[in-house]
């Protein structure tokens, strides 16, 4: 895998979120990941998490000029109750309230309805076209209230497979090893070994 093995490690993140980059940058040892320079994004239109990701990574890849990896990501939260929705549409799900709607949504539902699960898609692009991607998947279920103050976006309400607790409540450190994210990224870097 050449430079990237031995040491080109910046990276542009085609992305306007910066909690996803400074989760990346984590999840990347050694990895310097800065945000794109772009004002505007295309839309995500993918009906897939692997779509969306791959058009980020070509976009940053049309739009940065430098000589370094692109990376593109995609995820969302998939519910059993929901027809394993919102999946792709996860980010637009409930506007400024997507915790809220989701447990809304699901009022009435126990058990076996509330599994659910988190993916992430990472895609990256060399300098010179090459193409990887890693995958990840988070098993669990969806609780009954927010709880916990740490990580981000459906976190509150996310319990893993095994634990009792939400993933805002086991926090970022164990984010960093077992999240969806945390799990794409190490895909990614075995396949960047190959």
């Amino acid at each position: 895998m050449g430079a990237l093995a031995s040491g080109a490690r910046a990276a542009v993140f085609a992305s306007c979120n910066p909690d996803k980059a400074r989760e990346l940058e984590a999840l990347l040892p050694g990895w310097r990941i800065e945000p794109l320079a772009a004002d505007i994004y295309p839309p995500e239109v993918g009906d897939s998490y692997f779509k969306n990701a791959r058009a980020k990574a070509l976009f940053g890849r049309s739009v940065e000029k430098r000589q370094l990896w692109v990376l593109g990501e995609d995820s969302g939260i998939e519910v059993a109750a929901l027809d394993w929705g919102p999946g792709v549409f996860s980010a637009r799900f409930g506007a400024d309230d997507p915790v809220g709607r989701l447990l809304a949504e699901l009022s009435g539902f126990e058990s076996d309805s509330r599994r659910a699960r988190y993916v992430s898609e990472l895609v990256a692009i060399s300098p010179d076209g090459r193409e990887l991607r890693g995958t990840g998947i988070l098993e669990g279920r969806i609780g009954h209230e927010p709880r916990g103050s740490e990580g981000f976006g459906y976190d509150p309400i996310f319990l893993p497979e095994g634990e009792t607790i939400t993933v805002a409540e086991l926090g970022n450190a164990w984010k960093r090893t077992n999240s969806h994210r945390a799990r794409a990224a190490r895909a990614l870097l075995e396949a960047l070994e190959v």
